[in-house]
């Protein structure tokens, strides 16, 4: 019998270099950074390496890359909670915006943290400057219990160290496939890793990304060979005069 896997939640690059200059990594959840704006105000960050982001509401804040430099300019726009996508080199990262003071907080955390204790025995949860959380993933219920746990902000990537059966990442798998499917895009397990293969348009890319991250739990090791189909400039072709 092959052993479980062990995915564990490796922090990134000085925490993206104190929280902005770290190479991105696959990521599920929980999020890899909660950023608080303000409505009607800009934020400037400074990313080391960047291909493309994208807002999941653009009502509630943007995100864009200011051609050149690398820097990311936010925008928080009315009160709410949104994730952001940050692509970069083949790997990505989720941050959550939250703008003002949201009009509905997130769920309490004490009953989620019980409901995984209970689902996920053995798990382990620390609190104050080692923050993090421990636990094998057995089953469907664990797994499940988790992810409700870590939609939350309870914890960041970075803090969880998660092993789960190999049955478990089957059934990740499961979920995964039909959705990446209909984007003509493959995924298998290499591992405790993930191989993204197949051609699809720059839209459908990016929806698998998001795909990767809402469906599992715990930071996913990538391997993105998707084929990305570049609409052609409407020049192209045409004689030069």
């Amino acid at each position: 019998m092959r052993p479980p896997v062990s995915r564990r939640a490796l922090p990134l690059l000085a925490f993206l270099a104190a929280l902005l200059l770290a190479p991105l990594r696959a990521s599920a959840w929980p999020v890899d950074l909660v950023m608080a704006l303000e409505p009607g105000k800009e934020r400037f960050h400074k990313l080391s390496v960047v291909d493309f982001v994208e807002v999941e509401d653009p009502s509630i804040a943007t995100a864009e890359v200011l051609e050149g430099s690398n820097e990311l300019l936010l925008t928080g726009l009315k009160p709410g909670r949104t994730l952001l996508l940050l692509y970069a080199e083949g790997k990505f990262a989720v941050w959550r915006l939250v703008v003002g003071s949201p009009p509905e907080p997130l769920p309490a955390t004490e009953p989620l943290v019980a409901a995984a204790r209970k689902a996920c025995p053995g798990l382990q949860v620390a609190q104050g400057a080692e923050r993090g959380l421990t636990a094998g993933v057995k089953d469907s219920r664990c797994r499940e219990a988790l992810r409700a746990l870590l939609k939350t902000d309870a914890y960041l990537a970075r803090e969880l160290e998660l092993t789960f059966e190999l049955p478990l990442l089957q059934e990740q798998l499961t979920s995964l496939t039909p959705v990446l499917k209909g984007l003509g895009l493959g995924v298998s397990y290499r591992g405790a890793g993930l191989v993204l293969e197949g051609s699809t348009t720059p839209e459908g890319h990016r929806k698998a990304l998001w795909e990767l991250f809402r469906q599992s739990v715990g930071r996913v090791p990538l391997e993105d060979r998707v084929t990305v189909q570049r609409p052609a400039r409407p020049d192209a072709g045409t004689p030069a005069d």
